[in-house]
């Protein structure tokens, strides 16, 4: 049986929905957590060294949790007013290959794709390469993936 992709939409809705509700969860940890820690004030110079470290990985754990939650939260926006997936620069209808792997993408891929070479002849990062750091000085290339159409 096909789905159409009003039926599709109304899935990612509530994917999208119960992502933003997670992340509302965790980021209320995040926060108590920072709390808690900033308010143990014992232990030698190791203990604030790690409790320094600590910090920093949660803070920036919730600074990409709260960006997600703001696209999540605009994606549920142009759901209600009927926008949700066109693509915001050519207003093509983004695959829903795409919205499922991304479910709050704006743009289809090759709008996408122009926005990351004018990024980089700017100056700006390139996002459309994923670099491991794990010591092999290879790279993948999102584009090198192929994504069935439903």
């Amino acid at each position: 049986m096909k789905i159409t992709r009003n039926e599709a939409i109304a899935h990612l809705r509530k994917v999208l929905i119960r992502r933003r509700d997670a992340l509302r969860r965790a980021l209320a940890g995040d926060l108590s957590l920072l709390k808690e820690l900033r308010g143990q004030s014992r232990g030698d110079v190791a203990d604030f060294a790690l409790d320094a470290a600590q910090d920093e990985i949660s803070s920036q754990l919730a600074e990409v949790e709260s960006r997600e939650l703001t696209n999540i939260e605009s994606a549920l926006d142009r759901i209600r007013d009927g926008s949700y997936g066109n693509c915001e620069t050519c207003s093509e209808a983004i695959p829903l290959a795409r919205l499922q792997a991304l479910p709050y993408a704006t743009l289809c891929i090759q709008c996408q794709r122009e926005s990351e070479k004018d990024t980089s002849r700017r100056g700006g990062a390139d996002w459309g390469r994923v670099i491991d750091s794990g010591g092999a000085d290879t790279d993948v290339v999102f584009g090198d993936f192929e994504l069935d159409p439903i």
